[in-house]
């Protein structure tokens, strides 16, 4: 397998000279505590910015770019897109990409960010994957699809190629009316079938398009290899930038779309490298492309054997995406033939990802060296390597959901039965972060808490506990998803694509700068530290590849080892820290002292995550590891066999020896059964406790709900990061630093919220109590700064009956509509959810409570709970106000407000837009985000119970 040495060699060139521009030197010291108060542009949230239907215009861009600075935004990826559908256009026309129209605003757009201190991210192209209208057929992206039909013995068959293709016309996002398809064979298999040589060439059987054959007696079944070129249309697609895909495995045909793209701009607005930090590319979803023009000779080059003739036999039956709907298609096979497939199907796999890799990320990463900008790029999909695809660009993406067509439930659920529930992080941001760690990269984005479903009902407080938890997984800026260009003219709710309604008419716009306040504040952090991973898991990947072929990330239809991501999770909760390696990494590390050295990583424990396939140089590598001292853990069984199909015998053979030298260290190379009750995250504990795994942190009671991420800056201060990932409760645990984080230093909590930091009291040997509140996060900062304030929490009024109810003469309600403009008043004798009344159903706005209560002589409290609230609330107590709560519990100090006798409260709640749209029966963006999705009224307005104490 000549391919590991080669594509390790292209992916160091890569990642050492790609780089354009000069990195931000890190800072540490007291300097970061400085920069984490007022965090800089540089750490501040971009917003991926659709320019839906490239209907822009200087003034509204203008407009736009100054509402983003006074909200906090540091840049704007440009993102032109399709315009959504059935929404009014309002009588404006679209630009086309490209033309000098669109180039003329991109130069202003450019002009303005720069007047603004804004920095400017380009995508490349339009939608995903790029491509264009006016491609050559010559540079469109193919498919090799597969139809298998079975047919009875003794019969006589008549069949058209028109009923082959229209059956198997692939099922893509965005139909392509210039596809074209070609049959490449047709074959005959008796079923099942035991061998390659029982297939039938039934392709002269053809006459013309029509197939007459006469079915030999017994059970059979047809196969039909059928290629179709420009099979596929760019998704969302601006005018000029949409129509056929590009072919990605055609290096001259990237390299020209690129340099098109570049040399149409550059010369009216200079050189992109003083207008731009980086070229972006979205997610590589390539719709199933899996072919180009001379995909059959490099795989006889490279594999060393035909492809045409097992390839019927290594598909699936597909539909969008590629996405398999059917494993179980075509012949039943034989043991030994069922075995050979799966490995052609692993050489078939290979060789695309190889491809891929040198003929597309090499010249796409090529190019924008040439061009002194920064590469970033989501670099996965289908048929890319899911790590070593980000190993080379300047900042790699991942991304981070709100919900999607699962209904993953944020900020309630964190069971061990399904990876994805509960999650904001998808399972590709964790081989993302690896990659940066192993190549030494600081600045890791994310398309951040992408929406599709819940647009208008989603809270600051969702978005802020969702990318905290992405912040556990190693991502360290954020690109909010997303701002769409839509102008005045447009109305309410406007021009929608997709996105939380990022938009000044939303209810909660001018408390944006909020979170955008926090998430540059963590980024300061986390952009100057690294995350302190001394574990390696190496996930069962190429497996896959053999049983099922590559699946599409971030959101698989099917894993063959589905628990894979709750390892790092588990290590993670349990207060260790660990990387995604692969069998590239291993085979390229060095072996020093026991510890796997790759870049800048040294890992001295290695999980095998029910690896069964692999090779022999990567056994030599970890036999070596072992010897020295480096531990290895096999969940659930040893590997077993060889990977690909050319001397697989001889290689499993070798491969069964490796693995008995490797059982004669039993401390050292361990296997390790599954959880039967499938809980991994109290597996682990024991596993931990029983081996002595590495962990910085002990955590005496790990929680499914509070992660834990572990950083160092430069200067050797211990970073901290416990996310609270419950939107209700509150999740404790005792926790113990050692005393190489803690001797002679301070435990500081730093307050993303606010800025400021607090002494956390700790024990002589390290002991603390880490006890976030509902979507809380603390981020505990180790250092040998002295003085500051002690840290007192709010206290919880913890006991039944405690404290005073409030129960006033009735709240005095003034509501004003956030869009209607109107305010109205109201009488509201016990608090009521607004979404469950007649009249306020609908309400979003502004909505203030007064009441006014009295204190008898000595009996005055010190704090209030507001209990519930939806959604955002304000208090002024005697006219003095108290402060905004936008996350968690809101509790607020009442000290010295409060007196004797007759006290004033008010309580103003900004609600969620939604409910407002909800209302709008009959409006496009209302029915395909609300209506179509059954998204519920969300709560509104003060709910309580009110309490005093």
């Amino acid at each position: 397998m000549r391919f590991f040495r080669l594509l390790f060699l292209s992916s160091l060139m890569i990642s050492l000279f790609t780089v354009a521009l000069p990195a931000a030197q890190p800072i540490s010291g007291k300097e970061l505590y400085t920069q984490f108060r007022n965090a800089d542009d540089r750490y501040r949230p971009f917003v991926r910015w659709w320019w839906n239907g490239d209907k822009v215009r200087k003034e509204e861009i203008t407009r736009e770019l100054e509402l983003l600075k006074a909200a906090g935004i540091g840049g704007v990826e440009i993102n032109p897109i399709e315009f959504p559908a059935k929404v009014d256009t309002t009588g404006i026309g679209s630009l086309e990409w490209l033309s000098p129209e669109w180039i003329e605003m991109l130069k202003y757009t450019f002009d303005e960010a720069s007047r603004l201190g804004m920095t400017c991210d380009l995508i490349v192209g339009s939608g995903w994957p790029f491509g264009s209208e006016k491609l050559p057929r010559d540079e469109r992206a193919s498919v090799m699809l597969t139809y298998a039909v079975e047919v009875d013995g003794g019969t006589d068959i008549e069949m058209s190629k028109f009923h082959i293709f229209k059956t198997i016309d692939p099922g893509v996002s965005v139909v392509n009316e210039r596809r074209t398809c070609e049959m490449v064979s047709a074959l005959m298999t008796p079923n099942p079938i035991n061998d390659l040589g029982e297939a039938v060439d039934i392709m002269d059987r053809f006459d013309g398009d029509i197939l007459t054959l006469k079915v030999p007696e017994g059970r059979h079944v047809l196969y039909f290899m059928v290629r179709f070129d420009s099979f596929a249309s760019v998704i969302n697609g601006a005018p000029g930038a949409a129509g056929s895909i590009l072919n990605h495995m055609d290096a001259r045909a990237v390299r020209k779309y690129l340099d098109h793209m570049s040399d149409a701009i550059e010369p009216v607005t200079g050189p992109l490298s003083e207008r731009l930090r980086a070229f972006f590319v979205d997610s590589m979803e390539l719709e199933g492309n899996n072919w180009t023009d001379d995909f059959a000779a490099e795989f006889r080059r490279r594999r060393g054997y035909e492809l045409l003739p097992w390839l019927p036999f290594t598909m699936f039956k597909v539909g969008r995406l590629g996405d398999v709907e059917s494993f179980e298609y075509g012949a039943e096979k034989g043991e030994k033939f069922a075995e050979e497939v799966n490995r052609v199907r692993f050489d078939f796999e290979l060789t695309k990802a190889e491809l891929l890799h040198e003929r597309y990320t090499a010249t796409f990463l090529e190019w924008c060296r040439e061009k002194r900008v920064k590469s970033r790029a989501q670099a996965y999909g289908r048929g890319f390597f899911p790590l070593e695809s980000s190993l080379g660009y300047d900042i790699p993406e991942g991304e981070s959901w709100t919900t999607n067509w699962l209904r993953h439930r944020i900020g309630e659920e964190m069971g061990d039965e399904d990876y994805r529930r509960g999650r904001s992080y998808t399972m590709i941001n964790k081989y993302v972060s690896s990659a940066a760690h192993l190549t030494g990269k600081r600045i890791v984005s994310a398309e951040e808490m992408t929406n599709t479903y819940k647009v208008f009902i989603t809270s600051l407080e969702f978005l802020r506990v969702g990318s905290d938890m992405n912040a556990t997984a190693g991502i360290t800026h954020s690109v909010w998803h997303g701002f769409n260009y839509s102008p005045r003219s447009a109305g309410f709710p406007g021009w929608v694509q997709y996105g939380s309604y990022y938009n000044d008419q939303n209810t909660w716009w001018p408390y944006f700068r909020l979170l955008n306040d926090w998430r540059a504040r963590m980024s300061s952090i986390l952009q100057n530290a690294d995350m302190v991973t001394d574990i390696a898991l190496l996930p069962a990947n190429m497996d896959m590849w053999t049983e099922m072929g590559v699946q599409t990330e971030p959101f698989p239809v099917k894993l063959n080892v589905p628990y894979t991501s709750l390892i790092w999770e588990a290590i993670h909760k349990n207060g260790g820290g660990a990387d995604y390696v692969t069998e590239n990494i291993i085979r390229d590390a060095e072996v020093k002292n026991g510890k796997l050295c790759y870049g800048p990583k040294q890992y001295g424990t290695l999980f095998l995550i029910d690896v069964g396939g692999t090779f022999p140089e990567i056994l030599d590598k970890i036999e070596e590891f072992v010897r020295t001292g480096g531990r290895v853990f096999c969940i659930g069984k040893y590997p077993c066999k060889s990977l690909g199909l050319k001397d697989w015998e001889e290689r499993d053979t070798r491969i069964a020896a490796q693995v008995e030298r490797l059982k004669a260290y039993p401390d050292r190379f361990v296997l390790l059964e599954r959880p039967s009750d499938g809980k991994y995250l109290e597996w682990y504990t024991e596993v931990m406790n029983k081996w002595g795994l590495p962990h910085t942190v002990t955590v005496e009671n790990p929680d499914r709900f509070l992660l834990q991420s572990h950083f160092v800056t430069d200067d050797c201060q211990d970073v901290f990061l416990f996310v609270n990932a419950n939107l209700s409760e509150e999740r404790s645990s005792e926790v113990v630093f050692p005393k190489s984080v803690f001797s002679g230093k301070t435990a500081w909590l730093y307050d993303p919220a606010s800025g400021e930091r607090y002494r956390l009291p700790i024990s002589r040997d390290g002991r603390m109590k880490v006890a976030p509140g509902p979507a809380e996060s603390w981020l505990i900062v180790f250092n040998r700064e002295k003085g500051g304030k002690e840290w007192r929490p709010l206290p919880v009024n913890r006991t039944e009956g405690a404290g005073n109810s409030l129960s006033p003469r009735g709240w005095r309600l003034s509501l004003t509509h956030k869009i209607l403009g109107w305010t109205k008043t109201a009488q509201m004798d016990t608090l009521t959810d607004l979404k469950d009344t007649e009249q306020w159903r609908n309400f979003s706005g502004d909505v203030t409570y007064s009441t006014t209560i009295i204190l008898p002589e000595g009996n005055i409290p010190s704090f209030i709970d507001l209990g519930k609230v939806g959604d955002i609330c304000s208090l002024k107590v005697n006219g003095t106000p108290c402060g905004v709560k936008w996350f968690g519990r809101r509790i607020y100090d009442l000290s010295g407000l409060l007196h004797e006798g007759e006290n004033t409260l008010e309580v103003t709640v900004t609600t969620l837009i939604g409910n407002y749209l909800q209302s709008f029966k009959d409006d496009p963006v209302a029915q395909r985000f609300l209506f179509r999705r059954n998204a519920p009224l969300t709560p509104s307005g003060l709910m309580g119970p009110v309490t005093l104490y």
